[in-house]
């Protein structure tokens, strides 16, 4: 890992985010891809979908749309202990889900003037789990669990065939789809599917959803973008982040643990790490050479930490480290600080805060009830990571009686002789005039 030295230096936001650069290159150059791949799967439906899956899939004459039996068959066939894991999983995070929920809220804005704040699920909603370098089948727990606990009554679920598994989506995929009661699943791939579930196809059933989540490569996330006001999105992820803040005391070894494991996803991942103790660094940087060419995954690891987007950072002090942590705004921050729980709260940029050397991002990956669908790319300094409330959209509900709009009649029409509305007035105004008689 590069080590970057700031210290002796006063920093704009702009330059402290040029010291460490993100990976965008590739996602720049997936949009266009990404858009032509959505077009034709809009235009030509299952034919594209087809060929698509020839071409980056190496799958041909698959079920697009999994049969239950195969559903089924995953589920029976899970080993115990993994199956007892995504059931843990999926309680934990129900658990931490239903905090997200709000309640309805009523506003009495005077006697016989009321606004009910209330939160409705979407109708319908698409998951994207990806089969490539992970079978993520706790993403499955991830995306679907929140939009359950938010009442989504509709979801389907979209993973890429798997060569390996004669066309069949990966099957601990499918085994965490069927614990969680998802029956409509479909083996489609990348940008394909995102334009699929927005988009509908009707020759294998498939109805166009209201929002789509679920983590992807640059072509997934460009994909999000391609849809964008057709149906909502989560966010459009890219490569995973981790950025680390700690103090002279902290453990090198667990340090350099919780840095390899986010390596470990992709060539493009982010492993920052960020400290005022020049010997932690040194001792950091050895642990990292050291245990980096050990793990399974040593080439892949390797070729995220000597990118240009991860580093060890050397700053003056915890002042400064806070300000980087907060301009840099990662996807995941963990904190190994003496005093990790008192400053958590300085810390307001981050995906996720993972507070303490006992707190490491992998269990937030599976365990910890929290969710693991995180903003990248800086996007935590004004998005969220998933949760229920994606899947809701907040609604008001007005109700006045005759003598409350009595009270704001005047001011109805004073606003709207202002604005040159004047028919907006003579709405309310016809609210007092008497009713015309009928005559017989």
């Amino acid at each position: 890992m590069q080590t970057i030295d700031l210290r002796g230096r006063s920093l704009s936001t702009a330059e402290m985010l040029a010291a460490v650069p993100r990976a965008t290159a590739a996602r720049a150059e997936a949009l266009a891809t990404a858009t032509a791949i959505v077009e034709d799967v809009r235009v030509r439906g299952e034919e594209a979908l087809r060929e698509q899956a020839e071409r980056f899939d190496r799958v041909s004459g698959h079920a697009i749309r999994v049969p239950q039996e195969q559903i089924d068959e995953a589920a029976a066939a899970v080993a115990p202990q993994v199956r007892a894991a995504l059931e843990a999983a999926i309680d934990r995070v129900r658990r931490g889900s239903a905090a997200q929920v709000p309640e309805d809220r009523v506003t009495q804005i005077g006697p016989g003037a009321r606004i009910v704040q209330r939160w409705q699920p979407v109708g319908r909603v698409g998951v994207y789990i990806p089969g490539g370098k992970a079978p993520l089948a706790s993403s499955v727990v991830m995306n679907v669990v929140p939009a359950q606990v938010a009442g989504v009554g509709s979801i389907a679920l979209a993973s890429p065939p798997q060569q390996s598994e004669g066309g069949r989506i990966h099957p601990t995929i499918l085994a965490a789809a069927a614990l969680l009661g998802i029956d409509e699943v479909y083996a489609i791939g990348g940008a394909g599917a995102i334009g699929a579930l927005a988009h509908g196809v009707a020759g294998i059933g498939l109805e166009p959803v209201d929002v789509i989540s679920g983590p992807g490569n640059n072509y997934v996330a460009s994909a999000k973008r391609a849809v964008a006001g057709v149906v909502g999105t989560d966010s459009e992820a890219g490569a995973t982040e981790i950025l680390i803040v700690a103090d002279a005391g902290a453990d090198a070894r667990l340090i350099a643990a919780d840095l390899i494991s986010q390596a470990e996803h992709d060539e493009q991942a982010s492993a920052v790490f960020v400290t005022d103790s020049v010997d932690l660094a040194e001792r950091v940087a050895a642990a990292v050479a050291d245990a980096a060419g050990r793990t399974r995954h040593s080439v892949r690891v390797q070729a995220a930490l000597e990118g240009p987007q991860s580093a060890i950072v050397l700053v003056d002090d915890r002042a400064a480290a806070v300000a980087f942590s907060n301009a840099y705004a990662p996807e995941h921050l963990e904190l190994h600080l003496v005093d990790a729980e008192q400053a958590a709260g300085a810390f307001t940029s981050a995906g996720a805060v993972f507070v303490g050397d006992q707190t490491p991002v992998s269990l937030g990956d599976y365990m910890a009830g929290s969710n693991h669908v995180l903003p990248t790319g800086g996007q935590a300094r004004y998005a969220s990571g998933l949760g229920s409330y994606t899947f809701l959209r907040p609604q008001q509900v007005i109700t006045y009686d005759h003598a409350a709009l009595a009270q704001a009649r005047a001011g109805v029409v004073a606003l709207a002789e202002a604005e040159v509305l004047p028919a907006h007035g003579e709405a309310v105004e016809a609210r007092f005039e008497p009713a015309p008689v009928t005559v017989a």
